[in-house]
């Protein structure tokens, strides 16, 4: 590192987010799903623990020019990054910050009679953009009953506070092979919009899973999140063409060393060796997100599959050597060769669980155009936040 040029990390133990197969993934999704269609990208959660702001800018050059988030503190973080975009906050708001929402231009997502009510008797601000939420069989949010959502439809329409600009709701398994229980919501949904006057409006219930399968009627929106990232909810799930997953994550092994056997490693002795053996030391642990169920996980060194042997630690695992490679050694934990589907399956959930599971302790360095263009490491943000 030359003189005065600052360090923007400090650790070797970092994911790499790779810009150029998010835009692959989008401009081939928006070329065969959205001809007849808007897309909205769904950034929640850090865009699934890859980085909302750097994605979010990734995908407005692909095209894409309406968001989805879950909250409004992650609304008006794209907001300063100086996101212009319509953007959604599916999640529930405040009455308070209701100002707060109109002064950044966001639309909020309505899905309670009572929260309604409230509002119309307290906000006296400036009118809001809103959709209507429809709950056709998730069970989280929504108005479950047609002729209440109907009633609140026309309420909204009337009143200043408010301006209605979409209705939606949330399938519960599109994922899924068996599509009976798809079917049904579908078809509440189809119910409910032939009732409403849908001119102007978005209405929208595809997920990632449900843009695959035909368009309902009147539907004239997706959300598309896991595809973004080159992620797939169900191994059957097939694309007209290939996803690429954008996530890496890498590691340098920081000590070697040879144990006899009968020696038990890390954590609660879970692991002892069983003739002499090399073992290698990972600075990555549970802290970062890297699970803690993982118990016979594998990593990749130099051409070769090494086994994770014991305990994950909250700063350090340990994996067993074929050979006594050098301190410093690069290793691959997530990527080419150990895929983010093997890792989520030893740790028995999702593989969009396990991204966002990836702790702000990571740092984020992403590639456009095959360059680094940034590295992201919020543990290093100053008391205000800087801007990336």
């Amino acid at each position: 590192m030359k003189a005065g040029v600052p360090v923007e990390y400090f650790r070797d133990t970092y994911l790499e987010i790779n810009l150029d197969h998010v835009y692959h993934n989008v401009t081939n999704l928006i070329h065969n799903f959205a001809l007849n269609t808007t897309m909205m990208a769904v950034i929640k959660a850090d865009a699934y623990g890859h980085g909302a702001i750097m994605v979010a800018k990734t995908l407005i050059e692909a095209g894409i020019r309406h968001f989805g988030v879950a909250t409004l503190d992650e609304a008006l973080e794209l907001r300063r990054a100086k996101i212009n975009c319509p953007i959604l906050v599916f999640g529930g708001i405040r009455i308070g910050d209701l100002i707060v929402v109109q002064k950044h231009h966001l639309t909020l997502c309505i899905h309670s009679e009572e929260w309604l009510n409230r509002a119309l008797d307290s906000y006296i601000g400036p009118s809001i953009d809103v959709h209507l939420k429809y709950d056709t069989g998730m069970g989280r949010v929504g108005i479950t009953d047609e002729v209440t959502f109907i009633e609140l439809f026309e309420k909204i329409k009337k009143c200043k506070q408010f301006k209605i600009k979409g209705v939606l709701s949330h399938l519960a398994t599109s994922e899924e092979m068996d599509d009976t229980y798809y079917q049904l919501q579908i078809s509440r949904f189809e119910s409910l919009l032939e009732k409403l006057d849908l001119k102007g409006l978005h209405v929208h219930i595809a997920n990632s899973a449900g843009s695959l399968k035909p368009i309902p009627k009147h539907v004239n929106m997706v959300r598309i999140g896991l595809f973004i990232n080159g992620i797939r909810p169900a191994s059957h799930i097939d694309l007209p063409f290939v996803l690429k997953p954008s996530l890496s994550l890498y590691s340098r092994l920081v000590q070697i060393k040879s144990v006899p056997p009968g020696v038990r490693l890390s954590y609660n002795g879970i692991y002892e060796t069983q003739k002499n053996e090399i073992i290698g030391t990972i600075p990555i642990g549970y802290a970062d997100g890297y699970d803690r169920r993982l118990l016979n996980g594998r990593v990749y060194i130099e051409g070769y599959y090494c086994d994770i042997v014991g305990r994950i630690c909250m700063d350090y695992c340990l994996v067993r050597l074929p050979l006594a490679f050098k301190e410093g050694t690069r290793v691959e934990l997530i990527g080419e060769h150990v895929t983010l589907d093997e890792y989520a399956n030893k740790i028995n959930t999702n593989n969009y669980q396990a991204t966002c599971q990836f702790s702000d302790r990571l740092p984020r360095i992403y590639y456009r155009n095959q360059k680094i263009v940034k590295i992201v490491n919020r543990r290093l943000m100053t008391k205000i936040g800087r801007i990336y």
